[in-house]
Formats: structure tokens, C-alpha cells, sequence
């Protein structure tokens, strides 16, 4: 890993406002670039806005599409990595809670939620794919929202090499305050079980479909101590410098990384009757 700097925004982001929102994302990448950003994360399906509503088909588009090419110029204008969220229209008819890496020479991937929250249900198509991405000498891995509360998935990251994960988040309800400690029952696990740096972010405000998001972002360290936190009303920008020397401390210790003394032959996954028999 090289060091690199990277951003989470705190920002509103309405349902089906794309125009306006990919308006505001403008400010928040010039900010981030004038801060040396290499990568620029914004919460879940925010250009799109977070729904659970079936209206949020008509918002849904296709990858490549018109928001992925006005994210490629962003990108391209920003010089660094955009981290942006959308409705996905996929080729078959489903819809996926889709997140872009979107690099500055306009190549685009995506990653697509794959574990699919109760509310959303029978609305969203869960994604079957686990990518990584590498920009700047770091891997770096998605997961949204509900992904960070199965630790197999960041196990399964941390396996193919991410020291990065970022988790953008669409989580309604409650204060920033209750949402940090909310976080923070599991966030740290997920950074210190696997030895790597977690980034996250939430979205602030009203969504105009009747929810409202509590604004928050976090970073933490490969330790799964608190590096920087940003908690309120207001959109925000949570810049923070990882550091190879931090990364390299946690799993040069022999204490402290615990992943190349995993066994999993032992542990594997079985079901309850199978349990019973042994």
C-alpha cells in the first residue's frame, strides 16, 4: 500500500433530483481537490437518492448511461477517484443498489450490493459479484450499508487483498450521535478483525419520500481506532490522510494480524444437522 488521501462526503440526496444532485456533486469534488483527495466517496445511491419505493424504477439507469458519463467528466475534471451511488437498471429488468468507482482516465466499474436489507426486498436484485479496484498503489474493496454487517464478505476482501474498504450508507432514522455508536458496534470489528483502513458515510437531510438521514462519516484505522469523525446537521467533508506506515505496523505485528492464521478447514460453514452428527 501508498499512502493516499481520501474524502467522505456528507451530503443531501433527494430521490429522483439527478440533475441537481450531480449540480452539488460539482462543489463537493472541487473541495475534495483542493484538498489533495486521491478518492472521493459519497453515500449510497445518492445520485439517484435512496429509495424503497417502487418509484425509484424510473430513476434507475443503465451502466454506462447519462449518469455515468457525467460522472467520467467529474471524475476526469477532479483528477481522482469518484465513490458514487445510483439505482441500476439492469439488462434483465432488476434494479441494483449499484456503487461506481469512476477513475479519472473514465474507466468505470461497479460494485452491486449484495446483501439485500429486509425493507428492500422484492425491490432490489442482489449483485454476485466481489470485486476489488487498485488506484495509486492501494486496493480498495465497496460494501453498502447492510454488507458491513456480515464480516465474512470483508474476510473475504481482506483475502484478495483490499486495505481499504469503503462503506457507503443509506441508514435513515435517529441522530448523528446514535448512528456514530450504532456504527460503531461494528465498523471497528470490521477494520481490526481483517487489518485494514474502513471509511464510511451517510447521507444528511430529507429525501423527500418521508426519510430523513442523520449526517455522519467516520474513518478508521487497521487497529480499529477512530482516525476522524464528522457528526451533525450539516453536509460536510471528512478529508484524512492513510498512511502505509499504519497499515504496515498492524499486520507486520504478530499479535495483531490475524488473517494468515486463519483455519478455515476447521470452521467451515456447516448446517445444524450436520452439527449433530459429528
Amino acid at each position: 500500500m501508498h499512502d493516499i488521501r481520501v474524502g467522505a462526503a456528507v451530503c443531501r440526496a433527494p430521490v429522483r433530483s439527478v440533475q441537481e444532485t450531480l449540480r452539488r456533486m460539482r462543489r463537493w469534488v472541487r473541495k475534495a481537490r483542493d484538498q489533495g483527495a486521491d478518492i472521493l466517496c459519497f453515500p449510497e445511491m445518492n445520485v439517484t437518492g435512496y429509495s424503497i419505493r417502487h418509484q425509484i424504477r424510473e430513476a434507475a439507469e443503465p451502466i454506462p448511461g447519462p449518469v455515468t458519463a457525467a460522472l467520467s467528466e467529474l471524475a476526469a475534471a477532479g483528477n481522482m477517484v469518484l465513490l458514487a451511488g445510483m439505482a441500476e437498471k439492469g439488462k434483465r429488468g432488476g434494479i441494483y443498489a449499484s456503487h461506481l468507482a469512476v477513475f479519472p482516465d473514465k474507466r468505470i466499474d461497479v460494485y452491486r450490493k449484495l446483501h439485500i436489507a429486509p425493507p428492500e426486498e422484492g425491490l432490489f436484485t442482489p449483485g454476485n459479484r466481489l470485486p476489488l479496484f487498485e488506484f495509486k498503489g492501494v486496493t480498495f474493496g465497496i460494501q453498502l450499508c447492510y454488507d458491513a454487517h456480515f464480516p465474512e464478505l470483508s474476510t473475504a476482501m481482506a483475502l484478495k487483498g483490499a486495505e481499504v474498504l469503503f462503506f457507503p450508507h443509506a441508514s435513515p432514522r435517529g441522530s448523528s450521535k446514535e448512528k456514530y455508536f450504532s456504527w460503531m458496534r461494528h465498523l471497528p470489528a470490521r477494520a481490526f478483525d481483517n487489518s485494514l483502513f474502513a471509511v464510511a458515510c451517510n447521507p444528511v437531510g430529507e429525501n423527500g419520500e418521508g426519510l430523513s438521514f442523520p449526517g455522519v462519516a467516520l474513518v478508521l484505522g487497521p487497529d480499529g481506532r477512530v482516525l476522524a469523525k464528522c457528526l451533525g446537521k450539516k453536509e460536510g467533508l471528512l478529508v484524512v490522510d492513510l498512511k502505509k506506515r499504519d497499515l504496515t505496523r498492524v499486520r507486520a505485528h504478530r499479535m495483531q494480524h490475524f488473517l494468515p492464521r486463519r483455519r478455515p478447514e476447521i470452521y467451515r460453514l456447516q448446517r445444524a444437522d450436520d452439527n449433530r452428527k459429528t
